[in-house]
């Protein structure tokens, strides 16, 4: 095997070897590098991958170490951060369902109850495309992210679309749910697309052909949630039977039902590793479960209302969790301490991520705003501007532009302070 380059990972932070098998077959591995920090002695994490990948000789160790450094630099950066508001988009003659990033952060989606999903440049605010051809609301929408060049719509007509993000073809329409579609995601490698639905099943579809390649059979009650691991060779789907499931996606067979919750499940997540999943519960609290043995190894208590949404930082470290209770709470994944608490909004919270270097999150509330906070709970910013509840928050891969999807019909687009504009 000939190592033939690196390339840097910035969120979750690692380094990707490209390299040459001796039959002329190219391939990646890569290290995950989930603890740098700027404690973290390069020289000496240097000598441990060396010694740990024979394929990295020692005059690749400078080069190395200069990788570290700038992923350091990455990590560290941005923490002194403000945003302006960019452009107000009125994207849509009936009300908002959703909007979302594709991994570069040049374009974004919105879903609205006038039965289209429109595809937005993020530097310009004007719209590129409207994916028309639904019957009935469009309720969830996704990108192929890290690709970007497709998206996948779910909506109440029973249907999900698959689309050209750049020209709004339909290329596919996957027919098989009984009644509406109400969560949908591309698996990482964008060959497989599932759908979730009110009709109690979860089904997965070949991206290519739309055909379906199993239906997910065993909840009692609508699925509201699911999530696909870093590899995607797992499902996660939670229920308002009070139950999340892990599924194979190759075989379709349910390889563990997670049952300790006594309300709803309103959202799941994997972690980046895939040791652990989380799901959150309107029965006020959020578990940690261990992917291999199904057991539930942390209940995360402290709301005095249902959980609303959740979400782990992209190394695993971290958990934020957001209640109808108008807080949030940051807990420590390996020890379910809560280490701060979100305070401020006077409204529910319905909404909660990470910004991709950890050190930051955002939240979606009731009152009209959205809240930047440390992770230490202090408050950064408030977003204020929208007249009507906000659903939606999402921050782009960099970090450096955020967008809020409100009941007000608008969605907002801002940007760090002293960003510059984009030239299309």
């Amino acid at each position: 095997m000939k190592l033939k380059r690196f390339l840097l990972r910035y969120y979750p932070p690692g380094i990707i070897l490209e390299y040459v098998r001796s039959n002329g077959e190219q391939e990646t591995k890569s290290i995950d590098l989930l603890n740098l920090s700027n404690d973290t002695d390069v020289d000496q994490l240097v000598e441990e991958i060396v010694m740990e990948e024979p394929i990295i000789s020692e005059s690749r160790k400078p080069q190395l170490a200069a990788l570290i450094r700038k992923l350091i630099e990455k990590i560290e950066s941005k923490k002194e951060q403000q945003f302006e508001l960019f452009k107000t988009l009125k994207a849509h003659m009936l009300p908002l369902t959703n909007c979302a990033f594709n991994k570069n952060g040049d374009k974004f989606i919105t879903g609205s109850y006038d039965r289209t999903c429109k595809v937005w440049d993020t530097f310009t605010g004007e719209e590129i495309v409207s994916l028309e051809g639904h019957k009935n609301v469009v309720y969830c929408i996704a990108f192929n992210n890290p690709f970007g060049d497709r998206v996948v719509t779910g909506s109440f007509d029973k249907t999900a679309k698959i689309w050209d993000a750049s020209s709004g073809k339909c290329l596919q329409t996957l027919v098989g749910h009984n009644y509406e579609i109400v969560c949908t995601s591309f698996d990482p490698h964008s060959l497989i697309v599932a759908t979730g639905s009110m009709d109690k099943t979860a089904r997965l579809w070949d991206v290519e052909s739309g055909k379906q390649i199993a239906r997910l059979d065993g909840h009692d009650g609508e699925i509201v949630s699911l999530h696909f691991n870093s590899d995607g060779d797992k499902l996660l789907t939670g229920s308002f039977d009070k139950t999340a499931m892990i599924w194979d996606v190759r075989s379709g067979e349910c390889i563990h039902m997670l049952d300790e919750h006594t309300g709803e499940i309103s959202s799941t997540q994997f972690e980046f590793t895939g040791d652990y999943c989380a799901t959150g519960s309107i029965d006020k609290t959020c578990k940690i479960w261990d992917i291999k043995t199904g057991k539930c190894i942390e209940t995360l208590r402290g709301h005095k209302d249902e959980v609303q949404d959740i979400c782990f930082n992209s190394t695993g470290t971290r958990l934020v969790t957001v209640s109808a209770d108008a807080t949030g709470r940051v807990y420590n994944v390996h020890t379910g301490e809560c280490i701060s608490q979100l305070l401020g909004h006077k409204g529910e919270i319905s909404k909660v991520q990470f910004n991709p270097s950890g050190n930051k999150i955002i939240t979606a509330s009731a009152d009209n705003t959205a809240r930047i906070f440390s992770e230490t709970g202090e408050c950064l910013q408030v977003l204020e501007g929208h007249t009507d509840e906000i659903f939606s928050c999402s921050f782009n891969y960099e970090g450096d532009i955020i967008i809020t999807g409100s009941k007000d019909n608008t969605c907002k687009i801002w940007k760090e302070a002293n960003l510059p504009v984009k030239k299309k």
